[in-house]
């Protein structure tokens, strides 16, 4: 393989993912920093009579579109003080499931776009953000059946309103840049050239054998969104994502096939990395075994839901 060859099959199709990927990051960052999502909160007291949830969660859900942790702090206030039961702390944490995605959804889309291209990203987020709305409209519903009707309160009275500044938002959005950047390219770079090589090498083909005695479970997808799932469980979602682009560069997979790997790779990797990252936080803000009792039904009512989003996608996509 000669060098204008290299250059023309890896070095610019890299650099060009790159490049979009660091803009990308840059503008996703800002997003979250300015906290667009803030105008959502005035949603949350007609949404929750529906569910017949007390106003201090209603309050923590419309908190959770701009800070997470200002949002569970709140929950562990009440709580701690008697006015929320250990049930209606679990739904409360479940329905800020909704708030959390979006908090975090101009950069998952706007990182997604570079790997994957516009309509295999947006179908990959649409889909995760599909299962986050069901999620909170379960709790409502369950909510409806389950628990008494409450009285009218005030959700806004248990809101705090933080100044905003412009220069503390964007000095904000650069340390985070320049922070997920790193991680970023740590991942990206060196398996997007690995699976140039593996493709090229026809490694993949190797695997079919591998794979039908080791993961039967899988047997329904091929070796190349197989290696996806597992660059999602063995490292970090952006080594799927420079996976699940290598492979759609090389029209080894085609988008239908890159959002179902995807998913199940979310599916996968998930619990263990909420537990791995999530329990340190959680346990600053809750008791450690309400930590836990938290964290657990979050995974598993997550996964839940993703399931039924694959299963779906896979009958009709």
């Amino acid at each position: 393989m000669d060098i204008a060859h290299l250059w023309h099959a890896l070095g610019w199709p890299l650099l060009r993912l790159l490049a979009s990927l660091a803009l990308a990051l840059l503008v996703a960052n800002v997003i979250e920093a300015l906290n667009w999502t803030r105008f959502l909160a005035r949603l949350a007291a007609p949404i929750i009579r529906i569910g017949h949830l007390k106003d201090v969660i209603g309050a923590s859900f419309s908190m959770a579109f701009f800070s997470g942790a200002a949002a569970n702090s709140l929950l562990a206030e009440a709580y701690g003080q008697g006015r929320l039961t250990d049930r209606e702390l679990i739904l409360a944490n479940l329905f800020n499931s909704l708030p959390t995605y979006f908090l975090h959804l101009p950069q998952m889309f706007i990182i997604t776009v570079p790997f994957l291209g516009p309509k295999t990203a947006a179908t990959y987020v649409g889909l995760t953000l599909f299962a986050a709305i069901a999620r909170s409209a379960a709790i409502l519903v369950y909510g409806s059946i389950a628990l008494p009707p409450l009285p009218e309160g005030c959700v806004v009275c248990h809101l705090t309103e933080d100044t905003f500044s412009w220069q503390k938002a964007l000095r904000k959005a650069w340390k985070r840049f320049v922070r997920r950047l790193r991680s970023m390219l740590y991942f990206t770079v060196p398996i997007y050239i690995g699976f140039h090589y593996l493709t090229v090498w026809g490694a993949f083909a190797a695997m079919e054998g591998w794979l039908a005695s080791h993961l039967s479970f899988l047997a329904w997808m091929t070796p190349q969104a197989v290696s996806i799932v597992m660059f999602q469980v063995a490292a970090e979602t952006s080594a799927g994502l420079a996976a699940a682009g290598a492979m759609l560069g090389a029209g080894s997979l085609d988008g239908r096939e890159v959002v179902l790997a995807l998913l199940v790779g979310n599916i996968l990797s998930t619990p263990m990395r909420a537990f791995r990252h999530q329990f340190p936080y959680y346990a600053g803000i809750f008791k450690p075994a309400v930590a836990v009792r938290l964290i657990v039904h979050n995974q598993a009512f997550r996964a839940a839901s993703l399931v039924a989003v694959l299963v779906a996608y896979a009958l009709l996509g």
